[in-house]
């Protein structure tokens, strides 16, 4: 009698964990077939090979500048005032500046600093706005409360008159303080999705069935809910990566982003804008360049949109 009683809770405890983990791996085999499903139909889309193959060159820009061009914008005698102006030559297929500068090797070095500040920030707003919109959603309550009033005081900040406002205090244009300025304000998209998200799946069936299978909270949180509400958030993010890199171009423009010697596309443009109609390669070449790369960015997301959200099938 008394070893029937020792061994119930063993063979019980072993059904339990046997449950669970028959339940993980549908949880993991469902996020998987997601993605597989996605990603075979984003690779029968010739927008994404057209837009990976010029973020590809992009990032091949910002990484090794020098393979592009034999020039550097930093040596002595780069730039050379009796130049100052001219059209496109053979050597200087884009022309010269205002200042006599080489405008490709100043185009091609300028790509870094634009496509860092995207980077950086699409990273920083995913990951603070994904920790604090699951935070809410999961606890909810007063949480979930102050995050939401916190998020409206930020939300009814535009992004251009907020960086404008804070860069301006600052005084202080680099990379880094513009990616700051930059994630202060665009948190809260990433958290208002990610919150809705974790909200309407806290409640499936799988979710519930891990809790009673006794999972903790974490274990839910990252194991369960996370990785299915990632795919609107990739979405948005994609799209905004080009959305900064457009951003970080009109503060820069506007004299209060990156400042010189740094050099970014925004002040390029700046400073061609008097001179457009007597000398017009000075502006187009950088703008068509940021064009480029923001309409780039932006077109991948809508592909990855159509391609991983159930809804657009």
């Amino acid at each position: 009698m008394s070893d029937k009683t020792i061994e119930k809770p063993s063979v019980v405890g072993a059904d339990v964990m046997t449950k669970e983990l028959e339940e993980e791996e549908k949880t993991a085999a469902r996020q998987a077939s997601l993605l597989k499903d996605g990603w075979i139909d984003l690779r029968k889309r010739p927008m994404f090979l057209l837009t990976a193959l010029i973020i590809l060159c992009l990032l091949a820009l910002a990484i090794a500048p020098s393979l592009f061009t034999s020039r550097s914008p930093f040596s002595d005698g780069f730039c050379q005032l009796d130049n100052s102006m001219e059209g496109p030559v053979s050597g200087h297929l884009f022309g010269y500046d205002v200042q006599g500068c080489d405008i490709y090797t100043r185009t091609v070095f300028a790509t870094r600093n634009s496509i860092v500040v995207g980077v950086v920030t699409t990273l920083a707003t995913t990951l603070v706005g994904c920790l604090l919109g699951m935070l809410a959603g999961l606890q909810g309550g007063w949480l979930d409360t102050i995050l939401s009033r916190i998020t409206e005081v930020f939300s009814a900040l535009p992004i251009l008159i907020g960086g404008l406002l804070i860069m301006s205090i600052w005084q202080t244009g680099n990379v880094w303080t513009v990616s700051l300025v930059l994630t202060i304000l665009g948190w809260p998209q990433v958290y208002r999705i990610m919150r809705g998200e974790v909200i309407s799946n806290k409640y499936n069936d799988y979710v519930m069935a891990a809790k009673a299978l006794g999972a903790d909270s974490w274990r839910v949180a990252f194991r369960h809910i996370l990785p299915n509400t990632l795919a609107p958030v990739i979405v948005i993010c994609t799209m905004n990566l080009g959305v900064y890199i457009a951003a970080e171009a009109a503060l820069s423009y506007l004299g209060i982003g990156i400042q010189s010697p740094n050099i970014s596309w925004g002040l390029m443009i700046s400073d061609a804008q008097d001179r457009f109609l007597t000398s017009p390669h000075a502006l187009l070449f950088p703008a068509g360049a940021l064009s480029i790369t923001v309409l780039a960015f932006i077109m991948l997301g809508d592909v990855v949109r159509d391609a991983f959200d159930p809804k657009m099938r």
